[in-house]
């Protein structure tokens, strides 16, 4: 199969703090995690292929501000291809009981219905999905870690379920960490099971890039 993003293409990637990686400040405009590594890895295989990249990741998001931004970070740039990552932020907030905003499972996958909707309405843009992980083995049933891994599955599947949907490509990024954390220390990867280091954002670009047949 050939590279599924073509000449004169604008990707634009859109999600939470694993997105942003700094891009708004000392890293912009695309921080330093995995949509920096996927723009430089297309560049060095593809050198003559123009392809615009826009990373629109803000730390903290949950899909409750991807909707609330939609229009403006989403929409308006009319991308070729929009990738959207996020959950994990909305499983902790809904795990540690917040109630000033839903985020819990069923209102997560009303919100992402409801973006993937405008996007299939109101743009031409392809899509990709990526899930949200927890890079943690942490099997303690006592631990918050464990219960986190625990209750990741609901919003997982919500993506799982909107891919199917619409029809759309996905990065099941949670699988992967865990193949890599089957074989290696979970830290060679990440300060913390959120956050990954650049060795375990090279995870998810290598991920992404498998499912655009690179």
């Amino acid at each position: 199969m050939p590279f599924a993003i073509r000449n004169d293409s604008t990707v634009l990637f859109i999600g939470d703090s694993i997105t942003d990686c700094g891009r708004r400040n000392e890293s912009a405009p695309l921080g330093i995690g995995y949509v920096s590594q996927v723009h430089d890895l297309i560049r060095a295989r593809y050198p003559s292929r123009r392809v615009t990249v826009i990373n629109k990741g803000i730390g903290g998001n949950t899909v409750v501000d991807l909707a609330d931004r939609w229009t403006d970070d989403a929409i308006r740039h009319q991308p070729n291809l929009l990738s959207v990552k996020i959950g994990i932020n909305d499983l902790h907030r809904w795990f540690r009981g917040e109630t000033d905003v839903d985020t819990s499972p069923a209102e997560f996958r009303r919100l992402y219905d409801h973006i993937l909707s405008r996007v299939r309405k109101e743009t031409r843009a392809k899509l990709i999905l990526v899930d949200p992980f927890y890079i943690s083995n942490d099997r303690d049933a006592h631990s918050f870690r464990a219960r986190v891994l625990q209750e990741l599955p609901k919003y997982i599947s919500v993506v799982h379920a909107m891919a199917s949907k619409y029809r759309t490509r996905l990065v099941r990024t949670h699988d992967a960490f865990q193949k890599v954390i089957a074989h290696h220390e979970p830290d060679t990867l990440c300060p913390e099971p959120v956050h990954p280091n650049a060795a375990g954002h090279l995870v998810i670009a290598h991920e992404w890039l498998k499912q655009m047949d690179f």
